[in-house]
């Protein structure tokens, strides 16, 4: 009986220092294309979240970045694009096969 308890006793302070050392996972954030249209037009995020856009329009469409930062192959229905924002700035964008389809990025540390 005392071994069986010893036993747990082990488990759950592994499951603690598991727990205690396993690092945070990232922010995460979406953008939604739907209408010709990326909502929000404006997301603001802290610097090393993870970005999904995702295109629920029934046509293809892509996200370029002005800058040159980042840049999907086409997206077909229901695909998603993902990108990580590691440093803090602002990243205008738009759908290079729309190209007046706009929005922004905005980075903050």
């Amino acid at each position: 009986m005392r071994n069986i308890l010893s036993r747990r006793g082990l488990f759950f302070v592994g499951l603690l220092l598991f727990a205690y050392v396993t690092p945070a996972t990232a922010e995460t954030a979406r953008v939604t294309i739907d209408n010709f249209a990326f909502t929000p037009a404006v997301l603001q995020v802290k610097a090393g979240t993870v970005v999904t856009f995702l295109n629920r329009d029934d046509i293809p469409h892509s996200v370029v970045s002005e800058g040159g930062a980042f840049r999907s192959r086409a997206l077909d229905t229901d695909e998603s694009f993902t990108f990580t924002f590691a440093k803090a700035g602002e990243f205008p964008y738009f759908c290079g096969l729309h190209p007046h389809m706009k929005a922004k990025i905005v980075v903050v540390p």
